[in-house]
């Protein structure tokens, strides 16, 4: 199996031995998030964030290819650094950019995320970059498979799970027209720059698929989790002109997001006891119909 592990130690010496091979300083940066990937600020001011061991490298290149693309639209998304990139360490991929604000993260309204997102929407995108297809379900079969901390009858039960909401969204008939989408299009990938402009941060998830999957997370956000307040979600709804709530699709794209959620938490629940609890919630949650209004943001 491959090792998803990722701890905070490993962190720090990949990006050590990454900044060295690129003539950057580590000194004093500044571990800002432990997910999907190990995100460091230095002092630069440069974003450095290393992959959970296995990711694929011509993803990473995607990333900056896509990046590079939004660029020259003046798009507002990150920058890359312009060094060599991405480095390989030891089955880590290691990736430079700009950092969108010298003062921490302050992130957007959601009315911003709505206006960005829309505009992504109408974005054609070059064949030469070569987006995929979305993958609805990504990693999820190995991220069950792989876990060492979900119990014999959980993994069963996520694993039937899954083959219900793959066959479930194979049936969906969306009402957006397929293009560009962001892939993880939430409150949480866009910040404000230091001049208060929204900037859309995360570009991994870039692909060609329904809007509805970018739409979607924001609505889940408010309707499921209780993050985001009817008046902010209404807003969105303005900004984007869509209500995906109408959506007779909504229901299996709530099911399947929620899903996911749970599968990429469980790869981190021996991180910690706080991250352990918080999956085992998110279990029996699925396990039940509870409430997701417990649920907590990662």
């Amino acid at each position: 199996m491959v090792s998803l592990d990722l701890s905070e130690r490993t962190a720090k010496a990949l990006l050590e031995e990454a900044c060295t091979a690129d003539g950057l300083s580590a000194d004093d940066a500044n571990l800002m998030r432990l997910g999907s990937h190990a995100v460091f600020h230095l002092n630069g001011p440069v974003v450095v964030r290393i992959s959970r061991k296995g990711a694929g490298v011509d993803e990473a290149r995607r990333t900056l290819a896509v990046a590079r693309w939004l660029e020259t639209l003046d798009y507002p998304a990150v920058r890359v650094v312009d060094v060599d990139q991405p480095v390989i360490l030891n089955g880590h991929v290691v990736t430079f950019w700009k950092s969108v604000s010298r003062d921490g993260q302050q992130y957007a309204t959601v009315g911003e995320v709505a206006e960005v997102l829309a505009r992504l929407h109408r974005l054609d995108a070059p064949a030469d970059l070569n987006l995929p297809a979305l993958a609805p379900f990504g990693n999820a079969a190995r991220r069950i498979s792989s876990s060492d901390w979900l119990s014999h009858s959980d993994r069963d039960f996520l694993t039937q799970r899954l083959a219900k909401l793959q066959d479930d969204y194979a049936g969906l008939e969306f009402a957006l027209p397929q293009g560009v989408i962001h892939g993880d299009a939430n409150v949480g990938n866009v910040l404000h720059d230091r001049h208060g402009n929204p900037v859309v941060i995360d570009l991994d998830g870039f692909a060609i698929g329904p809007r509805e999957w970018d739409v979607a997370l924001t609505a889940i956000y408010f309707e499921s989790f209780g993050w985001h307040t009817r008046d902010e979600y209404e807003t969105f709804v303005r900004a984007y002109g869509f209500d995906i709530l109408q959506w007779p699709g909504y229901p299996v794209m709530r099911a399947v997001r929620e899903f996911l959620m749970v599968t990429w938490l469980i790869q981190k629940a021996n991180e910690s006891e706080r991250i352990a609890v918080e999956a085992a919630k998110r279990m029996t949650a699925l396990r039940t119909g509870a409430s997701r209004k417990d649920w907590k943001p990662y």
